[in-house]
């Protein structure tokens, strides 16, 4: 028998059918097909698998950029810490308390502008936001800077320690930064302080820029040389310069009080909530990077928050309230006795604030009328339980055009 016995003719498969066109071992078979489609999906494969580790990649360098951003404030919690005996107990799981402080320092180039820098530092907002447990609500308290109050002794900049003193808010940043700040709201308020975040001039507005401005309506024509500011009379869409200008003016706005700027601070940062939460920035990342770089290279915060994760914990409960349940108000208060150009605690509607804010109570603020920083009165049946009580202020769901 011969060894080519069952052995197909060329050109033939076992039965002795043609090999049609492209099958067989040849270059031209269904072998090269097969190892074409290998390859070929080999390849595919390939890219993909580069093109998640490069996403990866630059999404790690994402993280890492805003992560470094922002800058730990580790002295104050040292000092805290020296006096935690003496600081407020939290009463509420889960509620949280976030002393806003915003600087006025002239340091540095861009800061600079906006007047001399003698080499003090003092709060030019404060605001003590209050998140309920559950994140029902947010209430953002403004502390006067004018207010007159007890400033506990604290550590200076260069090591030293200050004498306890009765004077205006404000001064306790300049006496002893945040730390001597957080402790003097604390002693103030009986409310302890979870968290606190320092934002200077340039982050306000580099914020601000990063979501293409905030609007706001004006009722007549602005011309302040102080606030570096020029505005016409209508709907405005502020940059974060204007805006700076806007939220710092106090002289040729309105009756000139603090009050008054205040009132325009807390609306403002009402519209730019708003605007921060609406999709055309949360569902763009193109929008939204510049905002978290905006923001995170503006803070400087306790060692808790100063990561994306800490922060991330911290707002991620905000995500489910609605903007009316985010409200605005100031700390009742009144003419100080000693002088007419500072003020003083209304009592007891700033007691009754404090108190509720410890015991993570519902306080509620009314939009319409006069906007006085003190308590309103509220009504209720006799057979009812007793009401929150209302204080004057706005929510993030108000329309500053209205």
């Amino acid at each position: 028998m011969s060894d080519t016995a069952g052995t197909p003719p060329e050109g033939q498969g076992a039965a002795g059918r043609p090999l049609g066109p492209g099958a067989g071992a040849s270059p031209t078979g269904r072998g090269a097909v097969r190892r074409r489609r290998r390859r070929w999906v080999w390849g595919v494969g390939l890219g993909v698998s580069l093109t998640l580790v490069g996403a990866a990649a630059a999404g790690w360098a994402v993280y890492m950029k805003l992560e470094g951003n922002i800058t730990p404030d580790d002295a104050t919690a040292a000092e805290l810490a020296r006096f935690e005996k003496d600081r407020p107990t939290a009463l509420v799981k889960d509620a949280l308390n976030v002393l806003l402080i915003g600087s006025d320092s002239r340091a540095g180039a861009e800061n600079g502008r906006y007047g001399h820098d003698p080499g003090t530092e003092r709060s030019d907002t404060v605001i003590l936001l209050h998140l309920s447990a559950g994140r029902r609500s947010a209430t953002a308290v403004s502390i006067p800077r004018d207010l007159m109050v007890d400033v506990p002794d604290c550590r200076r900049r260069d090591g030293s320690r200050s004498a306890p003193m009765f004077t205006q808010f404000n001064a306790a940043f300049e006496v002893g930064g945040p730390a001597c700040t957080i402790r003097t709201v604390e002693k103030l308020t009986d409310v302890r302080v979870d968290h606190h975040v320092v934002v200077d001039f340039e982050g306000f507005k580099d914020m601000v820029d990063a979501v293409d401005g905030v609007e706001v309506c004006l009722n007549e024509p602005i011309d302040d040389k102080d606030a570096h500011l020029r505005l016409p009379a209508g709907r405005v869409t502020l940059d974060g310069e204007q805006a700076l200008g806007y939220v710092r003016a106090r002289k040729t706005l309105g009756d000139g009080s603090d009050t008054g700027r205040i009132e325009r601070q807390q609306r403002f940062l009402g519209a730019l909530v708003s605007k921060v939460r609406s999709n055309e920035i949360l569902l763009n990342p193109v929008k939204l990077y510049p905002v978290l770089d905006a923001a995170t290279s503006s803070l400087t915060t306790d060692p808790e928050l100063a990561s994306l994760r800490g922060l991330y914990e911290l707002v991620r409960g905000l995500r489910d309230i609605p903007t009316e349940g985010v409200q605005f108000l100031t700390v009742p208060r009144e003419s100080y006795a000693g002088d007419v150009n500072r003020d003083q605690l209304a009592q007891p509607a700033a007691g009754k604030l404090f108190e509720r804010l410890r015991k993570d109570e519902p306080v509620r603020v009314d939009t319409d009328g006069e906007r006085k920083a003190t308590e309103k009165e509220t009504t209720a049946p006799a057979d009812s339980a007793s009401p929150a009580p209302t204080f004057s202020g706005n929510t993030a769901a108000e329309d500053t055009c209205a």
